[in-house]
């Protein structure tokens, strides 16, 4: 599985390499305004944007971040992202046994799916059977499922009509959550997987594909899918036969339309903003000032939600195996790169405060940790997580410690005389991650360390690092939630994302000679302990550990932690933003004011 799959896989749970979404919108007079007009004049809508088309219509099979899941799927339970907690979803209850191997849910009576066909307890089974374990079907949900340390799956049987039981192989701290993906319509879709096409393979895997008729797609969210015009725009309806009703009985969600602009440019979606036709853009640094003074003019709010669960850090290749008898990395920069004392000195050699003040306009914080600020089981500086404030000197110092040595012309040398240069890549066109890379290459600079920055094409960039494994240093960014164990499959040295000592996915090239550091392993054994530990103390010990060791060993730097803001429409009623679930996480209860 390549490294894009599994990235875009982990948007709805924990991780992104890229920022991909940002809320920002389009009228529908900025594009074709004469095809819609008439069908859309008198509907209370909101129009937002995507940067690219949906790949896909079926959950199973997605793996991309502009995708249709998040309007027209729910599942059994939700995290609310400003309380953190787990409430009911489809599920109106649940019960945990004693031994934590078991869990009930209870459906809420009288679902139903868009079609106005009863979702039951054997689409539940369905579901997850079928399809999510299913091993004919390639679906990265899989992976979710899996619990502990032996990645074992959970077994799940109907009760009633109402009322299904997951079993658990072992206690598993948050398997719960994970009870939140969607839930699929058994009798729009068994079929395709009992049907085989010519090759032997289930016709699901060609099924609800974006070619689709629209009112083909049955679903359970607020929306359904009515209309999608590839390169314009994505539309949703309302979907009549959803659950949810306010305090007084009346049916949400309050919103009739929903039109998705495919829009490839940021830019284009601040001018149409400034001009006063869209309903929603997210606030990247550069225009924040821009748009503030334009706030009552332009009848809008910006949205603060403070720092986003989102991190940005460089991270050294620490591979030391070969392929083909060739080392991956030169075998004189891995010692420095495996060298901690290294490491250590490029974090205190890299002025995050400056690449606040700069390239984040002051919007920001410094990051320290690779769990987000609104987890529970954050660890804060103040208590005792090291951290590395800009302190050039103490960098000299470490590198000297460790046989560095400075040449006639201040450049640093190894003790074998080695000239001290690596190349730093990054993705291509992300303006922010370029410009924290060119502050990195002059910050390294003044400790004596040259540095080749060069962003690729995001394609290239992803080949090297997830498949040849060939590169030195990489500027990246991941996208969190509240449950630090979301991130196993980043600190698991046979996980897919465990970029910084990549293991070869099924399918590469293998490599001989891979070796898991001590401090690694130790990681790993943290993230299983976590997950399985019940004792809310315990579990915030557990993973204070876990970010003392990564700020000790600095497999990643971290770098600065941005706030997360988007501008609104006023006539928007309702909104909720955080950092965690964005501007619309609650859109069954917005309203629209005229």
């Amino acid at each position: 599985m390549t490294l894009t799959k599994r990235i875009l896989t982990y948007t709805r749970r924990f991780f992104l390499l890229i920022s991909l979404l940002s809320f920002t919108a389009l009228t529908i007079s900025a594009c074709n305004p004469t095809k819609l007009k008439t069908s859309t004049a008198q509907v209370a809508q909101l129009v937002t944007s995507i940067l690219s088309d949906p790949k896909t219509f079926n959950y199973a099979l997605n793996s991309d971040a502009n995708n249709i899941f998040g309007y027209t799927y729910e599942g059994l339970l939700n995290q609310n992202p400003i309380t953190g907690k787990l409430e009911p979803n489809l599920a109106e209850s649940w019960e945990v046994s004693e031994d934590k191997l078991k869990i009930t849910f209870t459906l809420r009576n009288n679902l139903k799916w868009s079609d106005g066909q009863p979702l039951t307890s054997d689409d539940v089974v369905f579901t997850y059977n079928d399809i999510y374990l299913n091993e004919a079907i390639p679906t990265d949900v899989r992976d979710i499922l899996r619990v502990g340390k032996d990645g074992k799956f959970p077994s799940i049987k109907k009760i009633d009509k109402r009322r299904v039981e997951f079993t658990i192989p072992e206690p598993f701290r948050p398997f719960l959550q994970n009870t939140g993906l969607p839930i699929l319509p058994a009798h729009a879709l068994r079929e395709s997987l009992e049907t085989k096409d010519q090759d032997g393979k289930p016709k699901f895997l060609t099924t609800w594909g974006i070619d689709t008729p629209p009112e083909q797609i049955i679903v359970n969210g607020a929306f359904k899918l009515e209309r999608y015009d590839t390169s314009q725009r994505v539309i949703f309806r309302r979907n009549p036969y959803y659950w949810r009703k306010d305090a007084q009985g009346k049916p949400q969600p309050y919103i009739e339309r929903i039109v998705w602009q495919i829009v490839e440019s940021t830019d284009t979606s601040l001018l149409q903003f400034r001009s006063g036709g869209l309903d929603a853009v997210g606030v990247a640094p550069d225009y924040f000032s821009l748009l503030k003074v334009q706030e009552k003019q332009g009848n809008f709010q910006i949205y603060n939600g403070g720092p986003s669960t989102s991190t940005s850090f460089m991270l050294f290749n620490l591979n030391q195996g070969k392929r083909n008898g060739k080392p991956l990395i030169d075998p004189i920069k891995s010692r420095w790169f495996n060298n901690v004392d290294f490491r250590q000195a490029v974090a205190y050699a890299i002025d995050r405060q400056t690449m606040i003040d700069n390239t984040f306009r002051g919007l920001g914080k410094p990051q320290n940790s690779p769990i987000s600020v609104q987890s529970p089981y954050y660890l804060s500086p103040e208590v005792g997580l090291k951290v590395y404030n800009y302190n050039p000197e103490k960098s000299k110092e470490l590198l000297l410690k460790s046989g560095f040595r400075y040449n006639d012309q201040n450049q640093l040398e190894d003790a074998q005389g080695n000239h001290v240069r690596f190349a730093l890549l990054t993705n291509a066109g992300n303006k922010i991650r370029e410009a924290i890379g060119s502050q990195i290459k002059q910050d390294l600079s003044k400790v004596g360390i040259q540095v080749d920055f060069t962003p690729l094409a995001w394609n290239t960039f992803i080949d090297k690092l997830s498949n040849t494994l060939d590169w030195e240093a990489s500027l990246l960014g991941l996208t969190g939630g509240l449950e630090p164990n979301d991130g196993a499959n980043v600190w698991s040295p046979e996980g897919g994302l465990h970029m910084f000592n990549q293991k070869p996915q099924p399918g590469q090239k293998p490599i001989e000679g891979w070796k898991v550091l001590p401090w690694e392993a130790k990681i790993h054994e943290f993230y299983i302990q976590g997950a399985q530990e019940f004792d809310e103390p315990k579990v915030k010990e557990i993973y204070a550990e876990v970010q003392r060791l990564t700020q000790e060993n600095l497999p990643f730097i971290y770098l600065v932690n941005s706030y997360s803001l988007s501008a609104i429409r006023n006539r928007f009623q309702g909104i909720r933003f955080s950092a965690l679930g964005g501007p619309f996480w609650n859109i069954h209860e917005i309203k629209i004011t005229k």
